[in-house]
């Protein structure tokens, strides 16, 4: 399978910002994955011509082979593709920033895949990412469809359960936290194995061995150590030494809410407004580098602006800093970093190629891998990834001091999914019931009236 050459790759959601990204990895990758094709699918005609641009241009600079189109259809993209990977926005930027300040004014913290914000993102995806899987299904039902949506698990759920396609979810969180605790012991990732288990956003590391030893204690006990575990100051060691578990990045939401929302109401903003504004003015830039036939200048600008990004990432929620100060910008070649949304996409795809097989932690049917769980729950963990094959490792069960925040995350996410299909609002607000960073009645029909107002679709 892996000798191929001719492997079509489909981008559904071409016009997002990180597209450009995934076209670097998979043109770097071209050989082992065997990519003779990729095209780019998004309503937003704007967008799709200018990251298509930005990705031609990429390709050039790097003497690639790949070929790379714009679909003229979403079934133009993925008939016949091997892989399909989808990266929606429905609703757009906007309608994340929007839906980030509704939070904040109602008392919850504004997060795009947690809390209300994630359940209203849950809500306008479900069927929109099932209606393109069942496209998948008729046009190309071999392939693997590689969803990079958010929120990534509960979406990777609604597709496995309701469409036959082979589907994976993935998220660089878990990978970035084990770059992290590698830096930090001074070692190569390939060094460190990392015991990890949970959910998508809801994961923790439960043990580290370096070279074969047991290094947990020395990893919890080092303030300096866990120091550099994180972007920005989430959590108070004695929290993580209590709880015996590292956390991911995204249980601040959970386990620091409060602080959460007060600095979010300090800064009068939210990480999604923020993102927001700094997309817009990156599409602007980038057409005006493209009309010139400036693609150096393009990519130039491009790269800036995901170094801004990325090193501004938790800043304002952990600290009410100004997300996108000079001062936060990484300094970094961002296509060759060793981690990041471009790296597990090709990773994943090489594994399942059977180019590379690796133990790869993704999004996938449980298979009583997690034994409190149920067996067709999505869950994230490490899976050993060969060819056409994800099998997750079994873990021991989960610690008490996290199932039942992992069971009632789970439980929402179930009934999130019947009321995003059903079109139910008691159903929706039973949802919202059962989220633990929720968890109330009363509020929710005032909550739900302001987050689900009429918005147009966009990828």
């Amino acid at each position: 399978m892996s000798k191929r050459t001719d492997r079509k790759f489909a981008l559904i959601g071409g016009g997002g910002v990180r597209t450009p990204l995934v076209v670097f990895g998979i043109n770097e990758s071209a050989e082992a994955l065997g990519a003779g094709e990729m095209v780019l699918f998004d309503p937003d005609a704007k967008r799709l011509r200018l990251m298509t641009e930005l990705g031609r241009a990429i390709i050039a600079k790097e003497n690639g082979s790949l070929r790379l189109r714009e679909a003229s259809s979403i079934e133009d993209a993925v008939d016949g593709a091997d892989f399909v990977l989808n990266s929606i926005r429905v609703g757009g930027a906007a309608k994340r920033a929007a839906d980030e300040m509704a939070a904040i004014e109602h008392g919850y913290p504004g997060q795009e895949t947690t809390g209300p914000v994630g359940a209203s993102m849950a809500l306008r995806t479900v069927p929109v990412a099932i209606q393109h899987a069942r496209l998948v299904e008729r046009g190309s039902p071999d392939a693997w469809i590689v969803n990079f949506t958010n929120p990534a698990g509960l979406i990777t759920q609604a597709i496995r359960d309701h469409t036959r396609v082979k589907v994976v979810g993935i998220c660089d969180t878990p990978t970035e936290l084990f770059h992290n605790i590698a830096h930090a012991l001074g070692a190569a990732l390939s060094d460190v194995v990392c015991d990890y288990a949970g959910l998508n956003h809801l994961g923790w590391v439960r043990g580290v061995q370096l070279r074969g030893q047991d290094v947990t204690d020395r990893v919890l006990n080092d303030d300096a150590i866990l120091n550099k575990l994180y972007s920005a100051p989430l959590f108070d060691f004695d929290m993580i030494r209590a709880l015996r578990l590292i956390p991911t990045e995204y249980l601040f939401f959970y386990y620091s809410r409060r602080r959460a929302l007060e600095n979010q109401r300090r800064q009068g903003s939210s990480r999604g407004a923020e993102v927001d504004k700094l997309n817009q003015t990156l599409i602007a830039t980038l057409d005006g580098h493209m009309r010139s036939g400036d693609g150096d200048g393009a990519i130039a600008a491009y790269a800036s602006y995901l170094n801004r990004r990325s090193g501004s990432y938790m800043r304002l929620e952990a600290s009410a800093g100004s997300a996108f100060d000079a001062d936060a910008a990484f300094s970094v070649d961002p296509f060759r970093v060793a981690s990041g949304y471009h790296r597990i996409a090709v990773d994943v795809m090489l594994a399942l190629c059977g180019a590379r097989p690796g133990r790869i932690v993704v999004n996938t049917q449980n298979q009583g891998a997690i034994t409190n769980l149920s067996p067709d729950d999505v869950v994230e963990l490490p899976c050993a990834i060969t060819e056409n094959s994800i099998v997750p490792e079994r873990v021991a069960p989960l610690p008490n001091a996290v199932l039942g925040l992992v069971q009632s995350v789970k439980s929402y996410e179930h009934a999130a999914i019947e009321a995003a299909l059903t079109g139910s609002r008691p159903t929706a607000r039973k949802a919202l019931l059962i989220h633990p960073a929720i968890g109330e009645w009363e509020p929710s029909a005032a909550l739900l009236d302001d987050l689900l107002h009429p918005t147009c679709g966009h990828c």
